[in-house]
């Protein structure tokens, strides 16, 4: 198929609609609000061969030409069907005829046998973020549209969801190191098709779409009622707006969030919080601080919210309670006020990862920035047997950092032994960068706590200037979204 013709593909379903065609001033004022976008953007998006991301590609590339800007095209095969990698270099052929740089990226490995369609959700994400990483993309364009929204409000409030999943999918979302874009979520799928027909672009229909195995799609082949399901996201919507802006407030008058992977909360403040925003706080923190992609759910914030109080109840001594991989326990110190510590919970941290040219994160917490260091290092936990010993050097950082997380920070090793503990400035030679160090000695990374889950949404970060990688910018500050 190197002529540019289609593989076997569906124009247009029975029954289906003709849409209306998505010009280029309907496409910029979809985009408008979520920016703001560099002088001259670049944005990632995420294509699949189908016609709502080849239309999402063909509009964002249009866009983005007209401003200076380019745009990168990431084809993710998942390898669950044979024919998807031919699918994916037909995808490839359609976008280099368009002058469009294309990667495929593959979901390798064993892949679950129970859980496949979230499994590969979440592969899909981790994978695009990472080629948007690699290649210094702050925005990743996915083309989920109105159908799309209709169907996950469906979905979760089958699964029994609050208001701040029935709100669907945001329109915009910030992850640790790229900002997930949804542009098309007003727009209907009958529009997309019409768009690529305008174009001259045919697609691919993935026929796993429909497959009654997976739950979204028998919600497919039932039909759903649009109308009535995205008013409800809307009202929902409004709901999680509120939400949020709540929590941001909370976060920049009530939490310290430490670059050493931890949290300090005013828990006297958090009892004052209106009852949906400290759940939202304590959800949020234990998914920051504990290396989670997601949120856990809000039975569990529920039940810790309602076992606070015996932190400091009589004989609590150093009892913790856990949520989400996280910790939390009563923070010694001067003063009434009572104060919250929220840490990695040691047990469940991640094996080491070896630091290599690629982007290299760990725990699902840090990320190794800039120079990846001196060959054979490998990123993993400090643990207890290090912390102690590390202890009786009397390191001036130790001081700051409470005991509990000593065991959680971030080292390196080579050949299993301890080698450096950036965030203590303790190596077992001089170091060659950092700020007053000595030349000539172990060349290590920076380590910026970057959470897979950010604590905050959007309103809360600083505005970003033309170019400026916020996540970055933030990660270097003592505050850390």
């Amino acid at each position: 198929m190197g002529d540019g013709r289609a593989p076997p593909a569906s124009i247009m379903e029975a029954g289906e609609s003709r849409g209306v065609v998505i010009d280029d001033a309907r496409f910029a004022h979809l985009l408008a609000p979520l920016g703001p976008f560099e002088t001259a953007p670049t944005l990632a998006v995420g294509v699949s061969g189908g016609r709502d991301s080849l239309a999402l590609t063909l509009l964002a590339d249009r866009w983005a030409r007209a401003r200076g800007g380019r745009v990168e095209a990431f084809t993710v095969d998942h390898a669950l069907r044979p024919e998807s990698a031919a699918e994916a270099a037909q995808v490839g052929r359609w976008l280099a005829a368009r002058d469009i740089s294309h990667t495929i990226l593959t979901w390798t490995g064993t892949k679950p046998t129970t859980g496949l369609q979230a499994a590969a959700r979440q592969a899909r994400y981790d994978l695009l973020a990472a080629a948007c990483r690699a290649h210094g993309i702050l925005h990743l364009c996915l083309a989920h549209h109105r159908e799309d929204q209709a169907e996950t409000v469906a979905l979760r409030q089958a699964g029994g969801s609050g208001a701040d999943g029935l709100a669907g999918m945001a329109v915009a979302r910030a992850l640790a190191d790229v900002r997930l874009l949804r542009p098309l979520l007003t727009v209907s799928r009958a529009d997309l098709g019409a768009t690529c027909q305008a174009f001259g672009q045919p697609w691919i229909d993935d026929p796993s779409n429909l497959m009654e195995r997976y739950a979204r799609g028998r919600l497919r082949r039932q039909g759903v009622p649009l109308g009535d399901l995205l008013a409800q996201a809307a009202q929902a919507g409004q709901a999680r707006a509120a939400l949020e802006s709540g929590l941001a407030d909370a976060v920049a008058r009530h939490v310290l969030l430490a670059p050493e992977g931890y949290a300090v909360l005013d828990a006297d403040a958090l009892w004052t919080l209106p009852r949906p925003v400290a759940l939202r706080l304590l959800a949020g923190l234990a998914a920051a601080v504990g290396g989670q992609p997601y949120l856990p759910p809000a039975q569990g914030a529920e039940r810790l919210l309602a076992a606070l109080p015996g932190l400091w109840g009589p004989g609590a001594g150093a009892l913790a309670l856990t949520l989400a991989g996280a910790q939390a326990r009563r923070l010694g110190g001067t003063g009434d006020r009572r104060r919250l510590l929220l840490l990695r919970q040691a047990g469940r941290m991640a094996p080491p990862v070896p630091l290599t040219g690629a982007a290299c994160r760990w725990d699902g917490r840090f990320q190794a920035v800039g120079n990846r260091g001196e060959a054979g290092l490998a990123l993993g936990a400090l643990g207890s047997v290090e912390a102690r010993r590390l202890a009786a050097l009397d390191l001036p950082a130790l001081v700051r950092i409470p005991k509990a997380v000593w065991p959680t920070l971030p080292a390196l090793r080579r050949d299993g032994l301890l080698v450096a503990v950036p965030h203590l400035a303790w190596a077992v030679e001089p170091l060659s960068t950092g700020e007053g160090m000595p030349a000539g000695g172990l060349t290590l990374p920076r380590l910026a706590f970057r959470p897979l889950s950010p604590l905050a949404p959007p309103p809360f970060l600083p505005p970003m200037e033309a170019g400026l990688d916020v996540m970055a910018v933030v990660s270097d500050a003592r505050v850390i979204i």
